[in-house]
């Protein structure tokens, strides 16, 4: 089994690419080995490396995210140990079925068509784009021109976050949905 490393821009996480799927669909962030272990016998298993601090997956690849004091020339061979190892076993990646929900999603009703098109541009325009960086955008909420977002994967925490928000998907929704005032993110 052969498993393609890259770089994201977020220096605390790789995106590792195992050539096959990983989840029929959906994502699945995982910030603690507790949770982890409760649905993911593969995010458990990354866990159990000292030094990752939160794994997400997506249909066609694995985001791992160290803690800053670690360095990845000895962290990445670990990983890619366990994800082989994973495979190999064939355990489930995720015990239970059920997609990752965002959160409860919040906006006027008045606002349906707004949000309508928020979703659409997101769906097609950025969230294929962050994916190809290891991570992932996902709606949240629209209140008062401003737009709610999740990030995950290698966007959380990253350095470029607050330029990728601001400069690149701000800019996306303003141009294309004029009432969209400004873009922030949700922890």
């Amino acid at each position: 089994m052969f498993i393609q490393t890259e770089a994201t821009p977020n220096p605390a996480t790789l995106k590792f690419i195992p050539g096959r799927e990983v989840l029929p669909s959906g994502t699945r962030d995982f910030r603690d080995a507790s949770e982890a272990a409760e649905v993911s016998p593969l995010a458990a298993r990354l866990f159990d490396i000292d030094g990752v601090e939160a794994v997400f997956l997506a249909t066609d690849f694995i985001s791992v995210s160290k803690r800053d004091s670690e360095d990845w020339q000895h962290l990445r061979p670990a990983v890619l140990g366990a994800i082989m190892e994973h495979f190999m076993s064939d355990a489930p990646v995720v015990t239970d079925v059920e997609e990752e929900q965002a959160g409860d999603e919040s906006y006027a009703e008045e606002d349906a068509d707004t949000v309508k098109t928020i979703k659409e541009l997101l769906e097609t325009r950025v969230r294929p784009a962050v994916a190809q960086d290891g991570g992932d955008i996902t709606f949240h909420a629209y209140r008062d021109g401003v737009v709610y977002l999740h990030m995950r994967g290698a966007c959380a925490g990253c350095p470029s976050s607050t330029a990728t928000l601001q400069q690149g998907i701000e800019n996306l929704l303003r141009h294309f949905v004029p009432e969209v005032q400004a873009v922030r993110p949700v922890m």
